[in-house]
């Protein structure tokens, strides 16, 4: 019986939670959820969005699974998925970004990593009001940061056999920041016999559009490496399909990458696929790799047969496909 912390967010959240739970027991996995919310209407009732119960809850259990929780734009309260990491030092964001059984991509053979910095660089959030007309961010590049996810992204690529890592930065204009970010992960790269590639962001993009499968491991400081990410996720299908990690030294939080879908809440069109490949990966990390890998090979015989929701081109809603996937098992 594992204790981890399940955090709901809102709009589509409590949707694929549900679903995703209802997998996980079907898979054998005993666990007892520590269920905890979080997300605007917990502002509004507790007011604060992410509340010290969940905190305490992920510091207790040591291990999470979050959905989405929707993020104001331009105002309101900051990101719980930022104050997350900064809380727990989640220095590491892993996405692993590779295609899936019968979904359309412009793209085959697609199999890259992304580890994204994720505590300091613009996501610090030290900004300034200047003047009525005038707004600052500050950048904050440190060597600690940077060489410790550097580590961790050479520690990975030597774990899972990955042949090369890339660092992405735009040292050529921010030449004390990234050069920091760059001469680290050249002097981490020192210490393994995996080859260091250098890229600049905005040639980066380019490559990624024009060859996805030159890339291997990339790393990058976080700004750089959110918008990665996401440019990653389209090559294999877009974000309903795209899985994610945030993880520290001590606690680890596994959540889809999409966001909250508040358009489609409650009205069986969410598709699950990202939060469940994130738990995937969640009971990887656990040691359930057999029924880790029993629950992917039954999403690949789902979508093998053609049974997608709308997202994907298909006509399942997301009770439907859940249970097609416990068909499966």
């Amino acid at each position: 019986m594992y204790n981890i912390t399940l955090i709901k967010g809102d709009g589509i959240g409590p949707e694929i939670a549900a679903s995703v739970l209802k997998i996980i027991e079907a898979s054998g996995v005993e666990v007892n959820w520590d269920i905890q919310t979080a997300g605007a209407d917990v502002a509004e009732t507790e007011g604060v969005p992410l509340p010290e119960r969940v905190l305490d809850s992920v510091k207790r259990n040591k291990i999470a699974l979050k959905t989405p929780v929707t993020t104001p734009i331009g105002k309101g309260f900051r990101s719980v998925n930022v104050q997350l990491r900064k809380e727990l030092d989640l220095y590491a964001n892993l996405r692993p970004c590779y295609n899936l059984p019968n979904v359309k991509t412009r793209y085959d053979d697609v199999d890259i990593v992304v580890v994204r910095e994720n505590t300091e660089d613009l996501y610090a959030g030290i900004e300034r009001q200047v003047n009525p007309d005038t707004a600052e961010s500050i950048k904050i590049i440190t060597r600690n940061a940077s060489e410790r996810i550097a580590k961790f992204a050479f520690d990975y690529a030597v774990k899972n056999n990955r042949k090369f890592v890339t660092v992405v930065t735009k040292a050529n204009i921010c030449k004390l920041s990234d050069g920091l970010f760059l001469d680290s992960a050249r002097k981490i790269a020192l210490e393994y016999n995996i080859p260091l590639k250098e890229i600049l962001i905005d040639n980066c993009c380019m490559q990624l559009v024009q060859n996805p499968n030159q890339f291997d491991v990339l790393l990058l400081p976080n700004l750089y490496g959110d918008i990665v990410s996401d440019l990653c996720a389209g090559l294999i299908g877009g974000l309903g399909v795209a899985q994610g990690a945030n993880i520290g030294n001590d606690y680890s939080v596994f959540e889809p990458v999409h966001g909250s879908a508040p358009d489609i809440a409650g009205q069986d069109k969410a598709n699950p696929t990202a939060l469940l490949m994130s738990a995937v990966e969640m009971l990887n990390y656990i040691g359930e790799k057999d029924k880790a890998k029993k629950i992917k090979n039954a999403l690949f015989k789902t979508l093998e047969s053609d049974i997608k929701t709308a997202d994907l081109g298909g006509k399942y809603g997301t009770i439907a496909f859940t249970n097609a996937i416990i068909e499966r098992l």
